[in-house]
């Protein structure tokens, strides 16, 4: 599928905000519908059924949560929030209430493609993990569990391959605390996030090249762990 074959609903209350979003996207030629409420983002939502919705927190009528849930109660579509609340406990509230991502504002305009181009790909493969995926100079095979690395072969324990499988099954967007620890450990385990940063860490010494300064298996502080499927140093594809 094309990029041109995607919609994007765009829930913005600010104007320049939505302009500069419907610019950048369809640079990208990606579709657009903008909503500038929550009123009017349920009938749009309902109407064109987007591939993705971009949603700002901050809306003049209610909360972007509230857009969050109506919309997880009848479609599984990727949901990127965008907004300018940079508290740990927004960014949690977004994703419990159906959010796959969160982007705080002032946004780096390739960032913010790269975390639309994550969701959608993960849509697409209905969050199946990759047969192979290239992490810095590592590659990992997923059906072999082999991860190779420029020295030859990179030994994973099973709980280290563990956790990088579910990273990978939600690669390029946060996959939260709670999540890793549930689907690595089980759920007689839930609070474990000292056991969860250990194995992290011993991750990166594995996969990533510099793992003092991490490019690829990133925190989000308070909220969990991201997997970069793209160098953000990278010049972004055309």
């Amino acid at each position: 599928m094309t990029q041109a074959m995607f919609l994007v609903l765009v829930v913005e209350d600010d104007a320049g905000i939505r302009g500069v979003l419907r610019t950048l996207l369809e640079s990208r030629q990606y579709r657009v519908v903008e909503a500038e409420n929550a009123a009017r983002s349920a009938i749009e939502a309902r109407t064109h059924r987007p591939d993705l919705a971009i949603v700002d927190l901050g809306l003049p009528d209610r909360s972007g949560l509230s857009v969050i849930r109506e919309i997880r109660s009848y479609s599984s579509m990727p949901i990127l929030v965008l907004s300018a609340r940079t508290m740990e406990a927004d960014k949690v509230a977004a994703l419990d209430a159906g959010a796959d991502d969160y982007v705080t504002k002032p946004f780096s305009a390739p960032e913010l493609l790269a975390r639309v181009r994550a969701a959608l790909r993960r849509n697409v493969r209905g969050g199946d993990v990759a047969p192979t995926l290239a992490i810095g100079t590592a590659t990992v095979d997923f059906a072999r569990r082999l991860v190779t690395g420029p020295a030859g072969p990179v030994h994973l324990t099973p709980l280290e391959f563990r956790l990088l499988e579910c990273l990978a099954r939600g690669a390029g967007m946060i996959v939260t605390q709670a999540q890793l620890v549930r689907e690595v450990w089980g759920p007689d385990r839930p609070g474990d996030s000292r056991g969860l940063r250990t194995y992290v860490r011993l991750l990166r010494q594995k996969i990533e090249p510099n793992p003092d300064h991490p490019t690829f298996i990133v925190t989000e502080a308070g909220v969990g762990y991201r997997l970069r499927l793209e160098d953000p140093a990278a010049p972004p594809a055309s």
